[in-house]
């Protein structure tokens, strides 16, 4: 069976300029799938390669089995797309942009009447549904480009910073309406900025970095690969020890009342604590803080920069 994304040594150049330097990507089906990177590395460029916005230099990109510049009407069918900038037109009523899109697609009037009204209603566009789209405020705007990628009901959602300029409730009650998707069998593929969202919702992250995805893994896979984590422990009484230990495993400093040690493996770190316990029995333990790494940490590890900068 197919997957339902497949990118093949995708390239792409503008003139001298390589945006894509030979993607390789799977996204299965049911999959939710995070794509992160700074700006200009390279994400707008592959999504719309993806859905059919530009054409690749090299290289392929099968949908569910159809490629993309071979059956490009087949691959889109299977596709819904909210893109990051606003494609619409601005003096529409919201409910005709939802209707003709699903028009577009085949639907009977009655289904795209019924859909409609669902998705108004899920969306909580209701009571806007004749208004022209240009007087929604932004956030509106968004939960409209996502219904409008969803009304064809597609096997694979692309969104391009979805929630961007939605306020923190209506992101969370959207990121509840695309984990149910999901789990109605959607394959979803995302772009965002927002780092907690992508480890509430994806279950795979793909880190492009100039061009290149450098990194593919779930949340904790990456965390555990590329961060340390830090045990701190302070003592009832100081000990008459000040040290620092470092091997390959792990780094312990010790200082009066304070115990500090880092590496990956907590059990061991631990034993090392332990064992100062146990030759200093006059101070006990009093306080006791894990710090673990987050994803911002591993975004910063393999690409230099923090979410939301620029590529270098």
């Amino acid at each position: 069976m197919p997957d339902a994304l497949h990118v093949h040594n995708a390239k792409k150049n503008f003139g001298s300029l390589a945006a894509l330097k030979g993607i390789e990507l799977q996204v299965k089906k049911g999959e939710f799938f995070g794509l992160l990177g700074p700006n200009g590395a390279g994400k707008t460029t592959l999504i719309s390669a993806i859905v059919g916005l530009c054409k690749l230099s090299e290289g392929s990109i099968d949908v569910y089995g159809h490629d993309t510049q071979k059956e490009p009407l087949k691959a889109k069918a299977f596709v819904g797309f909210s893109p990051q900038e606003v494609n619409l037109d601005r003096f529409f009523p919201i409910r005709k942009i939802l209707m003709y899109q699903a028009g577009f697609y085949g639907l009977s009037f009655k289904e795209q009447k019924n859909r409609t009204e669902e998705l108004l209603s899920q969306f909580e566009l209701s009571d806007k549904a004749d208004q022209p789209y240009y007087k929604l405020s932004g956030g509106m705007q968004k939960r409209l480009l996502i219904a409008k990628a969803v009304i064809t009901q597609p096997k694979v959602l692309i969104l391009d910073e979805p929630t961007a300029g939605v306020d923190v409730a209506q992101r969370h009650r959207l990121w509840q309406y695309l984990k149910n998707l999901n789990k109605d069998g959607t394959s979803i593929i995302l772009t965002t900025h927002y780092i907690d969202e992508a480890e509430e919702l994806c279950e795979r992250i793909g880190i492009i970095h100039l061009g290149e995805i450098r990194e593919i893994g779930s949340p904790h896979t990456l965390i555990e690969k590329y961060c340390v984590k830090t045990i701190r422990v302070t003592l009832s009484k100081p000990i008459n020890q000040n040290t620092t230990l470092e091997n390959k495993d792990y780094k312990i400093t010790v200082c009066g009342s304070h115990i500090e040690t880092s590496g990956h493996n907590v059990a061991l770190m631990m034993s090392k604590i332990n064992e100062i316990l146990a030759q200093n029995p006059d101070s006990q333990l009093s306080d006791l803080s894990v710090e673990r790494g987050t994803l911002e940490d591993v975004f910063l590890k393999v690409t230099g920069t923090r979410m939301g900068e620029a590529d270098q």
